[in-house]
């Protein structure tokens, strides 16, 4: 049985739901304040949704493009459209072959009538979150149409790669900053345009951390997301990242990747420091994921096996132990966490 997060009844079912579909997020839901759990439990929920859509490989691409658009439909519309719900769950669900995808489609009706008990403006807010985030899902679906391991497609440019993090990931902080602000009074202070834009860096150092481990998997899937502009200042194509004998001509590129997140994630650090120490919770919530993406990137970059599909760029257990020990048994403090912050950034910079 599950700890309940959420005590009301209306979210009850929410924060069950949760434990199955994630158990490692919900544990992280334990460290925000009560007040956003719920928000934040369902933007992720909906988001997770959007993602096994758009993942779901057994249903053709064109036909997962019209459902993806039809559930980005449901957060625009000013009522819900059941008919909708259930003609993404009767399409989907039995080609589930996770356990967590195929319960999270089957609660879909509960995740939105949980929805339709938030407060107007919390509704606005995931609306905003879900209609940015499907783009980014329906530009990976249009973008990558017919790709595969010998047809290699990738983005053209370091604009479209920007555009692309924040519609996955950046918008993600900015949707984070505006629920934080309107539910803390401790937040008060913050100038919310300002911190909303450093939110968003926040959000793209996050994803572009993933797109740098998952390079190889994402090839082998023949997509790209590092740009054809970037690859040809060292005369590679995205079909050449793969070889063996590419790899001299690859690292300055991967360098130029890793440092780019790393000063995404530095921004990430300031965004962190700038949260009252009173609000250690919120503190510890966006330390960690910036800590851990930190230790990845030094992993990535020490690897030299990060362009071999069957090696899996994973931090241990034993870092994300020491990481989430270390930053709770200080509290959160300014002075632990950024030694420890400043040296991955100073390892991660200095080639």
């Amino acid at each position: 049985m599950p700890v309940n997060l959420y005590p009301a009844t209306k979210s009850y079912l929410l924060g069950d739901l949760l434990s199955k579909v994630s158990r490692s997020f919900y544990l992280t839901l334990a460290v925000l304040p009560a007040s956003v759990r719920t928000q934040v439990g369902l933007a992720y929920l909906f988001a997770r949704a959007a993602d096994t859509i758009t993942d779901t490989d057994l249903i053709k691409q064109s036909e997962r493009i019209i459902h993806l658009k039809n559930f980005q439909k449901l957060f625009i519309l000013d009522t819900i459209d059941w008919k909708i719900v259930r003609s993404i769950q009767t399409a989907l669900i039995s080609h589930q072959a996770l356990p967590a995808e195929r319960i999270l489609l089957e609660k879909l009706e509960d995740c939105f009538q949980v929805y339709l008990e938030c407060e107007l403006s919390d509704r606005i807010r995931i609306n905003d979150l879900m209609v940015t985030l499907t783009k980014g899902m329906e530009m990976d679906l249009e973008l990558f149409q017919g790709s595969t391991a010998k047809n290699i497609i990738a983005l053209k440019t370091q604009k479209d790669l920007s555009t692309y993090t924040y519609y996955v990931a950046g918008c993600v902080g900015q949707y984070w900053t505006n629920l934080m602000c309107a539910n803390l009074s401790s937040l008060n202070q913050w100038d919310v345009e300002k911190m909303s834009a450093i939110g968003i860096n926040f959000g793209k150092g996050l994803q572009l951390t993933n797109i740098i481990k998952d390079i190889a998997k994402d090839l082998n899937r023949g997509r790209c997301y590092i740009p054809t502009s970037l690859l040809k200042t060292t005369g590679l194509s995205p079909n050449d990242i793969l070889q063996p004998e590419s790899w001299d001509s690859f690292q300055p590129v991967l360098n130029t990747l890793i440092q780019q997140a790393t000063k995404y994630l530095d921004q990430g650090w300031d965004y962190t420091l700038a949260i009252p120490r009173s609000e250690i919770r919120l503190r510890l919530a966006c330390m960690w994921p910036i800590l851990l993406g930190g230790e990845t990137l030094k992993l990535v970059q020490n690897s030299p096996s990060v362009l071999n599909p069957n090696y899996q760029t994973k931090i241990t257990r034993g870092c994300v132990y020491k990481v989430i020990s270390l930053t709770t048994i200080s509290c959160g403090s300014d002075f632990v966490g950024t030694i420890y912050w400043k040296n991955l950034y100073k390892q991660l910079t200095a080639r």
